[in-house]
């Protein structure tokens, strides 16, 4: 899978960095001083190492978690997000990334000792209420978990932190690390969803809705807590029949209280990311929609908008109570 791995020389005899060569063993291997050499230059094409990226393996400085706004949760008093990794194995045609990044590689940051340092030290600051940590918003939480060994290393830090939860967001179906741990009550294992239709025709190489479902299923009857994440909305025509069958075919396959949470959101990506995706993909069909600019973000016209949140949300509460559904505002 990884042909081309560049190391900053700064953690080439990190333990991590030689277990991942170990599996790629016939992978070109490359220095550099820091990863922006790579990542950061701007004439690149996203899209033509978007077919074949290489593995960045890095350290990260500076700041390693980050406050989102509590819109953005699911009932914690504290919210924050962190990248161990920048990119994604799957090509969702909606995903910001490939407007935000100029490069497709998969950006790694080994120094997990020192993400655990700050969410440590964040869950400390706020004894007693609850601190939310979402792993998800850079890349895909468990489809390179081969690679990364990152749920392997970061669960036992939670089961040490009762106060504070982690969200791993997917569209995966790696779940093999789950299934060999002991549950934690504070994990959320958080499947994001689109309707099979759409699913096949935007979200390249994400596994089917039914495999995503029977990923689920597994989970459940071990004892993992699940997340619904129906974001972003994708406006199409026979909406309201189309994200009724996806609803009822999850429901049908899982017990409402395997659900810890739901959440819905619209569209919205900022403009210069757009712009830049439209550029990518100048023949796809989602990107010419009546889109409306509204705060330096693109989105649905308010009125769709208003409308699609209120048929899934309506949809929805057929199935879980009101307070396990959150909207997810811009």
């Amino acid at each position: 899978m990884i042909e081309l791995i560049y190391i900053e020389k700064e953690i080439r005899k990190h333990p991590r960095t030689e277990e991942i060569l170990s599996r790629f063993p016939k992978a070109k291997v490359l220095s550099c001083n820091h990863y922006k050499e790579i990542f950061n230059p701007s004439a690149q094409s996203f899209r033509l190492q978007k077919k074949k990226p290489a593995l960045i393996l890095a350290r990260q400085h500076g700041k390693l978690i980050h406050p989102i706004p509590p819109s953005y949760g699911v009932g914690g008093a504290q919210n924050y997000y962190f990248s161990h990794l920048l990119n994604c194995l799957y090509d969702c045609r909606y995903c910001f990334l490939q407007g935000m990044y100029p490069s497709a590689h998969y950006l790694l940051f080994l120094n997990y000792e020192d993400f655990a340092e700050e969410i440590v030290h964040a869950s400390r600051k706020h004894p007693g209420e609850e601190s939310w940590f979402f792993s998800g918003y850079d890349c895909d939480s468990l489809a390179l978990e081969s690679v990364t060994g990152f749920a392997k290393h970061f669960l036992p830090l939670f089961r040490d932190l009762p106060h504070s939860w982690l969200e791993l967001r997917t569209k995966s179906v790696a779940i093999r690390e789950l299934m060999k741990t002991e549950v934690l009550g504070n994990v959320v294992v958080a499947f994001s969803f689109t309707p099979e239709e759409i699913s096949e025709q935007i979200e390249h190489g994400v596994p089917p809705v039914s495999s995503r479902i029977e990923a689920m299923k597994k989970l459940a009857r071990k004892g993992w807590k699940l997340g619904l994440r129906i974001d972003p909305l994708i406006d199409c025509k026979d909406f309201e029949s189309r994200y009724r069958r996806l609803f009822q075919s999850i429901f049908d396959a899982l017990q409402s209280g395997s659900i810890h949470s739901v959440s819905l959101g619209s569209f919205r990506m900022p403009s210069g990311f757009f712009k830049k995706i439209e550029k990518q993909h100048p023949s796809e069909p989602l990107l010419a929609a009546n889109w409306e600019s509204r705060k330096g973000m693109i989105s649905y016209p308010q009125e769709t908008e208003s409308a699609l949140r209120d048929i899934c949300k309506n949809l929805l509460l057929e199935h879980v109570p009101r307070q396990r559904l959150f909207q997810c505002e811009t």
